[in-house]
C-alpha cells in the first residue's frame, strides 16, 4: 500500500529525551496506515472501498492508495498544539518556509515591498520550500480560493485568516507540482482546506491563553452543529471568534532596540528625532541639533549643537508590535441535498470579518533635497518669515544652505494602521454518478464566487502640502493655516499646528474571483494492475482587483508611504486530462505497477496561452515497499497587483557601501575595496571616509510591470515509503524533490543595484540609483523576469503507532526537511551572480533558509487521558555580516482529558515553550530583530481549553 496520513496521537513526558530526537506539528506526512479502517475528525468511518478524491489527483480512487506526498492536518491535530490559526499550525510543517503571520507588524510605516504584492498587514499565509506564499495555491474543497485583501496594495497570495477556523474539517498539504492538475500558483505545492460536511450534534469549545510576561492574552471561540447526515439533507453550520491582544517590542529584551538584545542606541537607531538633525552648510558643523527644546521663544543659532551619534538618535522600537492585535468573527454553512440515488446539490458559504491593527513609531517627516522621502518634501523651502526660522534667510531651494531637516513627530503619537477585511465566498455545485457499461463515472458542475474587501485607517500621517504651506511665507498662511514650528524641538508643535497639518488617512482595497469548474472521472477498461483511470474538465476564471489610496495619498501629498490607485483584472479559460494506468497487480516484484500523466491547457487574457504536463510512476514491489517519482511542469501568470501596480515605495534596510557608519555589512564597501572607495570618490563621497548614512532605511520606489511574462518551473520527486508487516504501526518515509524556477519575478536586489552602478557606471543601472552630493537617496525595484531559483532537499518521515504500554497506547512521529541547496541567479556587473541561500537569513522581506528544520511528536492515550509532548527544531542562521543565530529546540507540551457519558466533556492545558528557550537576535532582519518566519516570541506561552460535545 502507498502512503496515507498519519495523524499525531498521545505522549507521555517520560519519554522526552526520544523527544528531543524526534523533532512536526500535530501532523505527520503520509505513511501507511496500521488498519484498514480511517476515521475522520468526528469519527465516521472511512471504509477502504470508498472511492475519492484526493489533493494531487482528480481521479478517484481507494483512499489507501494515495501515491503523492501528502501531509494531513485535521481539527485534533490543530487543536494539540494550542495555536489559533491554522496559518500557524501549517507553518509549523518542516517543508514549510514561513509566509506572513501576526507576528509581522508591517504595514504602510515601511511600505510596499518589491514582490508586487501589498502589504498585507494582518494576514496569515503559506508558504511551501522557501518559494514564497505567491507559487502556493490554496483551495477550498478543491476549488480556488479568493486571494487576499488589506487595503496595502493588491497581493498575489491567500489570506488564510479570512477562514474560519471551525469551518475546518481538516486540510491536506501536496508537496509536489501540481500546475498540469490545478493550474497557475501550483509550483511548490497545493493546500487544500476540507470543510466540514458531516457532523451529529453541537460542538463547542473555548480557548483561553497568553504569554507569561502577562501579555498576548488569546480567546478562541468555536461552535458548529450538524443534522448527523442519515437522511438525504446533510447540514453543517457553525462560527468562531478569535482575539489576539498585541504584545509590545519594548516589552522584551530581545526587540527592546534596534539591534537585538541591547540596551543603548547604536548606528540603527534613527536620526529622525524629537529634537530633529539638521544637515546643510548653514547649521553648526552641518550636522546639528538642538542643545534642548525651545518653548516658548523663537530659536536662534546659539540653540544648537553638533549631532552626536549614536547618542542623540532616536529608539523607535518601544512603538512597534511583536504580536499584533486582531479580532476574528466568522461564520460557515454547508448545505448537500441528494436529489436521487445518483444526483447531488450541494450549497457551501462563508462570512468573515478580521479587524486588526499595526503600529509604528510616530512618523519620522523631514524636508530638504537629501531627505529622500518624497518630492514635495525634498523641495520645500522654509521662508526667512517663517516666526520659528532662526536664521532669517530662506533655507532651501535656490541657497542651497539645507541638506535635510528631520524630525520625529513624537506630538502627534505614534502611527497606527487599523484594518476591517470582509470577506464573502460561496460555491454551489451539482454532482452525481452514471454507468457505462457496467463502469462507474463521475460528474460534478460548481460555481464559486469570493470578494475579499478591505479598508484601512491611518492616524498620524502630514499632508505635505498643507506643510509646505505653514513652512512657507508668512504672508501664504492665513486662517485656517498656522505656521509650523520645525525648530523648537519635542514639545514645539502646538495641537493648533498638528490639526492644520495632519490628516486621517482611508485606503481600501478589494479583490473578487468567479470560478467555474465542470469534471468528469471514470474508469476506460481494465489493464493488468487494474482499471484505467480518466479525468477531464474545464474551468473559467475571471479576477478583478483594486488599491484605492486616501486621495491626499494619491496626489502625492502624504509624509509617509506615497501610493497611487491600482487596478485591473484577467480572465482563464482552462482544459485538463489526467489518465492513471495500472499496469501490473499482485505478480513478482510487482504488487502495483502505475502510470499516470496530466496535461493542462491554459489561457489567459493578459499572459497568453500555455500548456503542462506532469508524469508519475509508483512502483510497489512487495506490499510493505512503494518506490514513486514525478516529473512535472509549473507555471505562475503574473498577478494582478505584479502588473498593474502602480509606483509606491518601500524603506529597506540597506548599507549603502560608501558609507563609513560602524556596522556596515556591505560585503565590498569604501572601507574594504579600493575599486569601491573609487567609485564612491567619483559619485561625490568624500576622500577622507566622512560619509555616513543618516538613516538605516533607504527609500526603493517599487511599482508592476505589465510586460511580465509567467514565470516556467520544472519539478522532480522522488521517494519512498516502508511499512513492514513484521512490525504493524511503523511507517518510513523518504522524498526527494528538486525544483527549477525560471523567469521568476522580482525585482534586482537593491543593494545589488547600487552596487552594480558603482563597479560598472552603467548608465541603465545608475539610473535606477539616487545620490546627493554623494548621499544614498533611493533606488528603483520595479519587477522583471531576471531571476532564477534552484532548489532541492530531502524530506524524512517516521511514525509508530499503537505501541502498548501499561499506561496507554503510546506513539510518536517525526517529520524533517533537509534544505541541500536553495540558490537565486539574479544580474551581476560582471554576469550572473549566484545567491546561495540556504543556511541563511535574508531581509527585505526576512525570510529564514534553515538547513535542517524538524518537528517530532511523542504520544500517549490512555483512555479519557492524553499527553502530547513535541519537539521543534530549527537549525542555525548565517546573516549577511557573519552573525549566527544560534540553533533553536522548542518544547510543548499538552495534557488533556474527557469526562462524562461518551467523553462528552473535554479539557486540555498546555504551554508552548516550556523551557523558556531565548529568541535568536536577528542583526539584519527589517523589524523587531528576529525572523517571523522560523521563530516564537520570547517567552513560554499557556493555555487552557473547554470542549463539550451534545
Amino acid at each position: 500500500m502507498a502512503s496515507v496520513s498519519v495523524n499525531v496521537r498521545s505522549g507521555c513526558a517520560a519519554v522526552a529525551l526520544v523527544a528531543a530526537f524526534l523533532a512536526t506539528p500535530a501532523a505527520a506526512q503520509g505513511t501507511q496506515p496500521d488498519q484498514p479502517v480511517r476515521t475522520d475528525a468526528q469519527g465516521n468511518p472511512i471504509e477502504a472501498e470508498d472511492v475519492v478524491t484526493v489533493t494531487g489527483s482528480r481521479i478517484r480512487r481507494n483512499p489507501l492508495d494515495l501515491d503523492a506526498p501528502v501531509v494531513f492536518v485535521d481539527q485534533d491535530d490543530i487543536s494539540r498544539t494550542g495555536l489559533n490559526s491554522i496559518n500557524d499550525v501549517l507553518q509549523r510543517l518542516p517543508s514549510s518556509g514561513g509566509g506572513l503571520n501576526s507576528r509581522f507588524n508591517n504595514s504602510g510605516n515601511l511600505g510596499n515591498p518589491p514582490d508586487g504584492g501589498g502589504v498585507g498587514a494582518g494576514a496569515a499565509e503559506i508558504d511551501l520550500r522557501y518559494l514564497g506564499s505567491r507559487r502556493v495555491l490554496v483551495l477550498v474543497d478543491g476549488m480556488r480560493y479568493v486571494l487576499g485583501a488589506s487595503a496595502s496594495g493588491v497581493p498575489g497570495s491567500t489570506d488564510l485568516n479570512s477562514i474560519p477556523e471551525s469551518a475546518i474539517e481538516r486540510v491536506e498539504v501536496l508537496q509536489d507540482g501540481a500546475s498540469a492538475i490545478y493550474g497557475s500558483d501550483a509550483i511548490a505545492g497545493v493546500v487544500n482546506i476540507i470543510t466540514k460536511s458531516r457532523q451529529e450534534g453541537f460542538l463547542a469549545q473555548a480557548q483561553i491563553g497568553g504569554y507569561d510576561e502577562g501579555d498576548g492574552f488569546t480567546q478562541n471561540y468555536q461552535l458548529s452543529w450538524g443534522n448527523g447526515g442519515d437522511g438525504p439533507l446533510r447540514v453543517v453550520v457553525g462560527g468562531n471568534y478569535v482575539r489576539q491582544d498585541p504584545v509590545f517590542s519594548g516589552e522584551r529584551a530581545l526587540s527592546a532596540f534596534p539591534e537585538p538584545y541591547t540596551s543603548a542606541c547604536q548606528a540603527t537607531c534613527s536620526s529622525f528625532t524629537p529634537n530633529g538633525r539638521y544637515t546643510g552648510s548653514i547649521f553648526v558643523g552641518g550636522n546639528a541639533t538642538l542643545i534642548a527644546p525651545v518653548i516658548g521663544r523663537r530659536p536662534t543659532p546659539a540653540d544648537f549643537r553638533g549631532f552626536v551619534s549614536p547618542a542623540d538618535r532616536f529608539n523607535f522600537q518601544p512603538f512597534n508590535f511583536l504580536q499584533i492585535p486582531l479580532e476574528r468573527i466568522g461564520l460557515f454553512g454547508n448545505l448537500r441535498y441528494e436529489l436521487s440515488d445518483s444526483v447531488n446539490v450541494s450549497l457551501r458559504a462563508l462570512w468573515n470579518q478580521r479587524e486588526s491593527r499595526n503600529q509604528a513609531a510616530p512618523l519620522p517627516f523631514g524636508i530638504g533635497p537629501t531627505s529622500g522621502l518624497t518630492p514635495v518634501l525634498s523641495n520645500i523651502v522654509v521662508s526667512a518669515t517663517n516666526p520659528f526660522n532662526p536664521f532669517g534667510v530662506d533655507l532651501g531651494g535656490s541657497n542651497n544652505n539645507v541638506g535635510a531637516i528631520f524630525r520625529r513627530f513624537l506630538e502627534g503619537g505614534p502611527r497606527r494602521f487599523n484594518q476591517t477585511v470582509d470577506t464573502i465566498y460561496g460555491v454551489a455545485s451539482v454532482d452525481g454518478e452514471f454507468q457505462i457499461g457496467g463502469r462507474n463515472w463521475f460528474w460534478d458542475v460548481s460555481a464559486s464566487y469570493g470578494r475579499n474587501q478591505a479598508d484601512q485607517t491611518m492616524f498620524g500621517n502630514i499632508n505635505s502640502s498643507l506643510l509646505r504651506q505653514a513652512l512657507g511665507p508668512i504672508s501664504g498662511c492665513t486662517a485656517p493655516c498656522v505656521p509650523f514650528n520645525l525648530f523648537g524641538g519635542f514639545g514645539s508643535i502646538t495641537p493648533e499646528m498638528i490639526n492644520f497639518v495632519t490628516f486621517e488617512q482611508n485606503d481600501s482595497s478589494e479583490q473578487s474571483q468567479f470560478d467555474s469548474t465542470a469534471n468528469l472521472s471514470g474508469s476506460l477498461f481494465d489493464l493488468p494492475g487494474g482499471p484505467v483511470g480518466l479525468a477531464v474538465g474545464v474551468e473559467y476564471r475571471d479576477l478583478e482587483g483594486r488599491f484605492d489610496p486616501d486621495p491626499v495619498v494619491s496626489a502625492g501629498f502624504s509624509s509617509d508611504i506615497p501610493a497611487q490607485p491600482t487596478s485591473g483584472g484577467y480572465d482563464v479559460r482552462e482544459a485538463y486530462a489526467e489518465l492513471r494506468l495500472p499496469l501490473l497487480r499482485d505478480t513478482a516484484f510487482f504488487h502495483r505497477l502505475e502510470l499516470t500523466g496530466a496535461a493542462r491547457y491554459s489561457d489567459y487574457s493578459t499572459s497568453g496561452a500555455t500548456t503542462t504536463f506532469k508524469a508519475q510512476i509508483n512502483w510497489q514491489p512487495i506490499e510493505d515497499l512503494l518506490f514513486r517519482g514525478s516529473w512535472a511542469e509549473g507555471f505562475r501568470a503574473p498577478s494582478i497587483g505584479e502588473l498593474f501596480g502602480t509606483q509606491s515605495r518601500f524603506d529597506e534596510v540597506l548599507d549603502d557601501p560608501c558609507s563609513s557608519h560602524p556596522g556596515n555589512l556591505a560585503p565590498r564597501r569604501f572601507a574594504n575595496d579600493a575599486q569601491v572607495r573609487s567609485a564612491c570618490i567619483a559619485a561625490g563621497v568624500p576622500a577622507n571616509g566622512s560619509y555616513q548614512q543618516a538613516n538605516a532605511q533607504i527609500s526603493v520606489t517599487t511599482g508592476g510591470n505589465q510586460a511580465l511574462a509567467p514565470e516556467t518551473s520544472e519539478s522532480y520527486v522522488f521517494g519512498g515509503v516502508y511499512s513492514p508487516s513484521w512490525l504493524p504501526g511503523l511507517s518510513l518515509e523518504v522524498n526527494y524533490y528538486d525544483i527549477e524556477v525560471l523567469g521568476a519575478i522580482q525585482a534586482i536586489p537593491r543593494a545589488t543595484t547600487v552596487l552594480n552602478c558603482l563597479l560598472t557606471n552603467d548608465p541603465a543601472t545608475c539610473g535606477l540609483v539616487t545620490r546627493v552630493n554623494g548621499e544614498l537617496i533611493e533606488v528603483e525595484g520595479f519587477l522583471q523576469n531576471i531571476a532564477a531559483i534552484r532548489t532541492d532537499g530531502i524530506d524524512v518521515n517516521i511514525a509508530y503507532r499503537g505501541l502498548e504500554t501499561g499506561i496507554g497506547t503510546l506513539g510518536f512521529t517525526w517529520n524533517s526537511t533537509f534544505l541541500q541547496n536553495f540558490d537565486v541567479v539574479v544580474p551581476g556587473p560582471t554576469g550572473p551572480d549566484l545567491l546561495s541561500r540556504e543556511g541563511t537569513q535574508v531581509g527585505a522581506p526576512a525570510q529564514a533558509f534553515p538547513e535542517f528544520k524538524s518537528v517530532g511528536v511523542v504520544d500517549l492515550d490512555s483512555g479519557d487521558f492524553g499527553l502530547t509532548l513535541i519537539g521543534r527544531y530549527i537549525s542555525e542562521l548565517e546573516e549577511v555580516g557573519g552573525n549566527v543565530m544560534d540553533s533553536v529546540f522548542y518544547t510543548d507540551l499538552q495534557v488533556r482529558f474527557d469526562v462524562g457519558p461518551d467523553d462528552q466533556f473535554g479539557f486540555a492545558f498546555g504551554v508552548n515553550n516550556l523551557f523558556d528557550v531565548e529568541t535568536p537576535g536577528c542583526v539584519t532582519c527589517e523589524a523587531n530583530n528576529f525572523s517571523q518566519t522560523a521563530h516564537d516570541i520570547p517567552g513560554r506561552y499557556f493555555y487552557a481549553r473547554a470542549r463539550v460535545r451534545m
